[in-house]
Order: structure tokens, then sequence, then C-alpha cells
């Protein structure tokens, strides 16, 4: 990715001095993919910074972690003031809030941006997600601008997304929805195949006709595609792939982040547990031997059915992005960071492996109502999910009825059930929470704030636990 990425870097009219560990990576480079083209091989970082002009602007693609915090220590007795070295990798947001915060008591100046889009987008045009030190920003927006992903008016998908963390932040909300969004289509999938007795050849058909509606997207895109790819034999080759999903954990770490702060990321994290169980083969093996569902019986209609599933996924869609950015909102409270959501969306249009036409729809919605507090409430969400929930709810019903499990489908819908509830029976939940631990509880007939502890036995005392939320 970070070969690509200088690639694209220097078709666009810069020059770029290029570092490996490995220096026959450097060499080779050189004088292959790089031959005849802008580009200065070191051997070194010596090399390197001296051969960059000033304010030197480093920017690296490692493994997220110590990698990241090793070359950062090696890099600070290099550099000068007003010197910026640029984290162009997955790195947890914290860990970017703690090395702006550390480089700049150095006198140097930091980003950390998300980089989306893989290889074939880190050379053609990736989306960016840059945060740091805001004084940076001017320095890099041309190079982050020239090199990005554009829309069809011409816009960058990169902007400056806010300080020290943010950038990292809404890179990983975006691995967290790409999470979601994959589970669902999967789901899809898998009714498809063993509800509908649709083969992938035919799967195909339907993911190509998909994609040129509502749900056009990348990863419809690439679902068509796979559907279609024959195995040596000329059988799909997608059936004699193996059953159990790897991830890198940003997926985990949205669904932890939003535990940490109260925002109900159900989709997602349903994803990343689906992965989770997909990984334990042995263990499922072992069980589909000795328990046992339903046999599948589908009566309806076919087409009717096929439907209804892009209904499905399209309203579970609309719910994984309303969580996450309900995360987004919450993290800016916490962090406070000033996040453009509407702007957030522009940078997922193009480049990315979320983007999608979907997502215009998001920055339309934002565009209209900058304070919008959540997708599901904006005019446009409200009639699309209710026009498609019928159909989503019969998805979820027959999957149920067949013993195919569909996590994100039905958390999404229990979600949009529970937000579209005035009175949850939370009320149950205090009451048994003051039984056992004198948590105390609200009135409906009192003023907010105000709390309440009942002697449910009779000899529990009237001494009650302090109120706080977790």
């Amino acid at each position: 990715m970070g070969e690509n990425l200088v690639l694209n870097m220097e078709s666009k009219g810069y020059t770029v001095a290029v570092f490996n560990r490995s220096v026959d990576k450097v060499e080779k480079f050189i004088a292959g993919r790089g031959a005849g083209k802008n580009f200065i091989g070191a051997k070194n970082l010596e090399e390197l910074v001296a051969s960059i002009e000033r304010p030197r602007k480093v920017m690296m693609l490692v493994k997220a972690g110590k990698p990241v915090d090793d070359f950062i220590e090696q890099l600070i007795p290099l550099l000068e003031p007003g010197d910026i070295i640029i984290d162009g990798g997955n790195s947890h947001f914290p860990d970017t809030v703690r090395r702006t915060k550390y480089v700049e008591s150095k006198g140097l100046l930091y980003v950390g941006t998300g980089v989306s889009g893989g290889e074939e987008g880190a050379l053609k045009g990736p989306s960016m997600m840059p945060g740091g030190s805001p004084q940076a920003w001017p320095y890099v927006k041309e190079i982050f601008q020239s090199v990005a992903a554009k829309v069809e008016d011409g816009a960058p998908c990169c902007d400056w997304v806010g300080e020290d963390g943010a950038g990292h932040f809404v890179k990983m909300v975006h691995n967290g929805i790409e999470y979601g969004d994959m589970q669902i289509i999967n789901e899809a999938y898998h009714i498809m195949k063993d509800v509908l007795g649709m083969g992938a050849f035919e799967q195909h058909e339907v993911f190509k006709k998909w994609n040129t509606g509502k749900l056009d997207s990348y990863l419809i895109e690439i679902t068509r595609d796979i559907l279609a790819y024959e195995d040596e034999d000329g059988s799909p080759l997608v059936e004699n792939i193996l059953d159990t999903a790897g991830q890198k954990g940003t997926g985990k770490w949205t669904a932890v982040t939003a535990l940490d702060l109260g925002i109900p990321l159900t989709l997602i994290g349903e994803s990343v547990f689906s992965r989770c169980l997909s990984a334990q083969k042995d263990l499922r093996v072992e069980a589909s031997k000795v328990l046992t569902g339903p046999v599948v019986n589908f009566k309806g209609d076919k087409q009717q059915f096929i439907n209804d599933l892009e209904n499905a996924i399209y309203a579970s869609k609309i719910v994984s992005y309303a969580q996450g950015y309900d995360l987004m909102m919450e993290a800016a409270k916490e962090y406070n960071w000033k996040l453009n959501y509407g702007g957030i969306a522009l940078m997922w249009r193009g480049g990315c492996i979320i983007r999608s036409v979907f997502l215009k729809d998001i920055k339309n919605a934002f565009d209209q109502n900058p304070n919008l507090r959540n997708l599901l409430l904006d005019p446009f969400f409200k009639e699309q999910v209710e026009v498609a929930q019928a159909g989503w709810r019969r998805v979820c019903a027959t999957a149920l009825e067949n013993g195919i499990p569909v996590p994100a489908m039905t958390s999404a819908l229990a979600y949009f059930d529970g937000f579209r509830s005035e009175r949850l029976p939370a009320n149950l939940l205090q009451a048994q929470r003051d039984y056992f631990g004198a948590h105390m509880y609200e009135r409906v007939d009192k003023p907010r704030g105000e709390f309440f502890h009942t002697n449910w036995t009779g000899h529990g005392g009237d001494t009650a636990s302090t109120t706080y939320q977790v």
C-alpha cells in the first residue's frame, strides 16, 4: 500500500524520498516500478530526512502499535522544529491522541490519517481522513487532496477531520461500518443459498442488478464479481473457500469504544462476534452433528423475496450508519472534536471500501440539518426505512423460521424498533436493580434527576447506593 501511495504522489508531480528497513526492497523499487520517475531511494533514515525539503513531511505506513512508536523515536532526533511526522496506518485513535501530544512536546507536528481503499485505492486515489496537529494541515493539504479520490464534481475525498486522534477515530468507525456492510451482504448470500437454493452464479445476477440501484457500492460490486469467479474445475471458487473469517481489530475497537461511550452500536458489534463465531470452525462442525434446527421450507414467491432481501440490506445499512454517526457524535463531545458529519460522508464517497451512492444521501441529510441527531430522523431516511421495513421484517422472520443466522439484520431491526419506542421495559430493569442493589430509580411523575429507593422486602433498610453511569 505504501508503494502504491508514493507512486500516486509522484504521478501528481511530487518528488518522493522512499525508505524501507529492508534496503533491497528500496533498490528493487527504484529499479522497477519507480524507474525513471522522481524518486529518491534512501538506505537509512538519515539519508531519507536529509533529502526532504523543510518543513519535512515524513509519512509512515507500518503496522499499528509498537512499530509506530519505534519509528517516531528514531525520527525525532533527526528532525527540526516544525517538521511533520505522519502516520498513515490503522493506528488506534487513543495512541494517536497520545502521540500527537508527545511529538508536539518535542517541537514537531503530528498527523494521524486514516487511508482507505486498499492497494488499488492507494494507487488510483484513496479516501484520506487526517487529524492531529492543526498547524500541520496547511503543509500537507495540497499533497493529500491531490492524491485522494475525487467525486463527480471533482471534490477530493479528503479534508481535515480534527485534532489529535480524530482522523484515526473516523477511520476506525469507517472500518466498523465496513464490518457491518460485509456481514449484511454475507447474510443475504446465506439466505439466497440455503433458503432459496440459489447457486453462486445465479446470485451473481442478483448482485449485478442490485449494483445498479440503491445498493450501488464497492462491496456489492466485488461480491457480484466474486460470485461469478470460477475455480479451476469451473465451479464457483467462493464455495471452495473455508468459512472462517479473519480480522485485524478495527471492528473490535469500534465496538469497545461504543461500549465505553454508552452508544448502542449493535449491528457492528454483532458483525465482530459473527467473525469470532466463524473462527470456531472445529467446534461448529462438532455441534452440527448433535444440534438440530428446523428443516428449510420456503414456499413463497422467490422474486418477491429477493426484492424483500434488497430492502432488508438497505434498511439494515441505514441503521448501521445511523449507529456509526451516533458514535462519532458522542466521541466529538467526549474529546472536544468539531467533526463535519456531511464532510465525513463526502470523504467516504470515493476511494474507500465503503464507498457507495448511499453516502450522497447522508451528506445531503447533514447539509440540510447540520444538527441532525440521528440519521433515522432525517426525512429522506425516515421515508426509506418505512418503505423497506415490511420486506425487512419478512426476511428476518423467514430466516429465523428456517434456522438461518442473521445477527446483523435482526439486531438492526431490534434497534429500529427500540429507537422508535417511546417506552421500553427498562422501568422493570431499574426496579430489579433497586431491589437487589439499592441502585435507585427515577419516576415518570417526578423531574428527571430526582432519584428514589424502595425498601422492596420490608427489611432492606432505607440506605441507597450512589447513582452513577458507566
